[in-house]
């Protein structure tokens, strides 16, 4: 995860979590420090109105191992991402508190229940929640 940091334990996130549950792309954070001198966001300071979500498209569907598919298909809603690796193609987005949260979610399930992927939401809003 990249971050600018702000203060001696507290950061902006500057890219969508794969790993970090509870955290979205643009929030300010609290964070500690591991013993390996790993980051670890502990906690909000101040909310992005961001969502995180992880997509893997599965090997056997019609998707394949194709993270560039995920990405044109939700490209409609304005989202962002990143892929982890070629090896594994799994997806992190950022949903923008604006953008059209039932249809993201309604295509997320559709991709799903089709078998183009798994996916899961690892940071959410009341707007979210809500829709």
């Amino acid at each position: 995860m990249w971050a600018t940091r702000l203060g001696p334990d507290i950061a902006r996130v500057d890219n969508v979590p794969f790993l970090q549950d509870g955290v979205a792309e643009g929030e300010t954070v609290r964070f500690r420090t591991d013993d390996e001198g790993v980051h670890w966001a502990v906690g909000r300071v101040a909310e992005s109105g961001n969502c995180t979500v992880r997509v893997l498209p599965l090997p056997d569907g019609p998707l394949g191992r194709d993270a560039r598919a995920v990405h044109e298909r939700l490209a409609v809603f304005g989202l962002t991402g990143e892929v982890f690796s070629a090896e594994f193609p799994l997806v992190a987005l950022t949903v923008p508190g604006g953008a059209d949260l039932r249809g993201v979610k309604a295509l997320l399930a559709r991709g799903r229940d089709e078998g183009w992927w798994h996916f899961e939401v690892s940071c959410v809003t009341d707007a979210w929640r809500a829709a």
